[in-house]
């Protein structure tokens, strides 16, 4: 993996009667998603198994943290910066 590798964090969603939070990586052209809770592989773009298996280790490793950040997402004031796109 690239020391250059991004990682997003949603703010909290529901989905049905659960709440979620979605972790994104990004390197390069490369990307995945994983859901929280659960730490479910939402999908993948270019990432290897041997990738794939050390970012899901970090996400359930830090779920704490992501969580935090999570709660401090504003997506309103996100979506104001990028100039709504």
């Amino acid at each position: 993996m690239n020391s250059e590798i991004k990682m997003s964090v949603s703010s909290m969603t529901r989905t049905g009667d659960k709440k979620a939070v979605y972790v994104m990586f990004q390197d390069g052209n490369k990307s995945v998603e994983y859901s929280l809770p659960g730490c479910g592989l939402v999908r993948n773009n270019g990432f290897s198994d041997t990738e794939l298996k050390s970012l899901k280790e970090y996400v359930d490793n830090e779920q704490d943290s992501i969580y935090d950040m999570a709660k401090n997402v504003n997506p309103l004031k996100a979506l104001l910066q990028s100039g709504g796109r």
